[in-house]
């Protein structure tokens, strides 16, 4: 089959009309009607109702035009891509994050690549780690940038940086002056995640026993939604430091003087290595230069990359 058979049935299928495709092609009427006859012929079906008042796809003909449009996209970014390398692809990158990410390197990793591979679209959802893990397992992103990889046949993953965590409360709330103990912190109002979520599996160890966490602790699936409470003094929680800078700048937050520092939280990347491996390459390479661009801005100890 050749492509422009393909070709010449899309466009048949768009202009409905034997007469407007063949001026479009720049060919005669009996040259589309040859070629849509010789596709009906290899297929053994007929693709077209065709009449004097109607023009219509056939259920098969649905089908044939559901593929070849996708053939012929692909042979189109093959040729974009040999001739001005695959930077120059047109692609769809399907990308998850999580709120901590999405709101401090994730800008410039889109920036960047909107400079050096204009013709990719970047579709970005922003999500809790336990569903972006999920749907990549579905095969719905090509890279996600969450707190656990993705396992899976094809994925690849790294760590991009590391977040420092710190407790932190309203000025109401916290003696900033103060030294707190794990006995002390564990009889205050703590806000963090909902318990099957991995920031929750970081929180419950670090007081050793989950039942001193139950009458006093509040849990919502947003970051954003959790600093904001702690600033309205609901609570304490380990927030990273990245992503409560302009607050505990401006006093809206203060850093509590712990005995028990809270263990870091690794920022894991996992990218599908088996489809559109070299655009796919291409920003998970730019991931990691975006990461470690952020980290060296940072305040010293707030972030880093390993």
């Amino acid at each position: 089959m050749r492509t422009l058979d393909m070709v010449t049935f899309l466009v048949l299928a768009r202009n409905r009309h034997f007469g407007r495709t063949a001026q479009e092609l720049n060919t005669t009427q009996p040259a589309i009607s040859s070629r849509l006859s010789q596709l009906e012929s290899e297929y053994g079906c007929k693709l077209v109702h065709r009449s004097d008042r109607e023009f219509r796809l056939t259920p098969e003909g649905e089908r044939v035009l559901e593929v070849f449009q996708h053939v012929v996209e692909s042979l189109q970014d093959l040729e974009t891509e040999l001739k001005a390398g695959y930077v120059g692809a047109v692609a769809n990158v399907r990308i998850g994050a999580i709120d901590s990410v999405a709101s401090t390197w994730m800008p410039h990793l889109i920036e960047t690549l909107r400079d050096i591979a204009p013709n990719l679209r970047i579709e970005l959802t922003v999500d809790g780690t336990k569903d972006l893990v999920h749907d990549m397992g579905k095969g719905k992103f090509d890279l996600i940038f969450c707190l656990d990889p993705a396992i899976g046949d094809g994925f690849r993953s790294f760590v991009a940086c590391v977040w420092q965590m710190i407790w932190a409360g309203a000025p109401k709330l916290v003696d900033e002056h103060a030294t707190y103990s794990v006995d002390e912190l564990a009889r205050m109002p703590i806000i963090t995640f909902p318990r099957d979520t991995p920031p929750y599996r970081q929180i419950a160890p670090y007081f050793q026993d989950e039942r001193v966490l139950a009458s006093k602790m509040t849990s919502s699936n947003s970051l954003f939604a959790i600093i904001n409470l702690v600033i309205d003094g609901f609570g304490v929680a380990a927030l990273p430091t990245v992503t409560i800078d302009r607050e505990l700048n401006t006093g809206l937050l203060v850093p509590m003087n712990v005995s028990k520092w809270f263990p870091p939280m690794p920022i894991v990347a996992t990218y599908q290595s088996s489809t559109h491996q070299k655009i796919i390459q291409l920003v998970a390479d730019q991931a990691r230069e975006s990461a470690k661009a952020f980290c060296e801005r940072a305040k010293a100890g707030a972030a880093w990359t390993i």
